[in-house]
């Protein structure tokens, strides 16, 4: 089973998308499987990372845009804007896909862990999202 969301993050940062990856497991009705996450862009990324405590969310996207900051005079890949190439470069450092088990027709995430799409533009896009459910 193959499904596609649509998702447009407030701003940029991680966003957690357990929930809706969640539904699309339950509408599967698969109980033993393998989710698959994937991204259909160079300039955001996807990450199974902690959901209980927000800090841990900013402490990643303050260390990500201090590691890749915005106006470094080396970046010629500037048409669309400061944010542009340093989105291309944490899409590359972090990921573009997640595998995810399925355990009793549910995400087998751990006590602390969501699935995060996490935007590294400044601008709000629309994003799609493949999730792909199989044995």
């Amino acid at each position: 089973m193959i499904s596609q969301l649509t998702i447009t993050a407030p701003h940029q940062g991680l966003h957690e998308i357990s929930d809706q990856i969640a539904a699309v497991v339950s509408d599967s009705a698969l109980q033993t499987g393998l989710c698959t996450v994937f991204i259909k862009h160079t300039s955001a990324s996807l990450i199974v990372q902690e959901n209980a405590d927000p800090s841990a969310a900013r402490d990643l996207e303050q260390w990500l845009n201090r590691l890749v900051a915005e106006h470094d005079p080396l970046f010629t890949h500037t048409s669309e804007g400061a944010d542009d190439m340093p989105s291309h470069i944490k899409t590359a450092l972090t990921a573009t896909s997640v595998a995810v088990p399925i355990i009793n027709g549910q995400l087998a995430l751990g006590s602390w862990q969501g699935i995060f799409l996490w935007e590294h533009r400044r601008a709000r896009m629309p994003r799609t999202v493949i999730v792909h459910i199989g044995e």
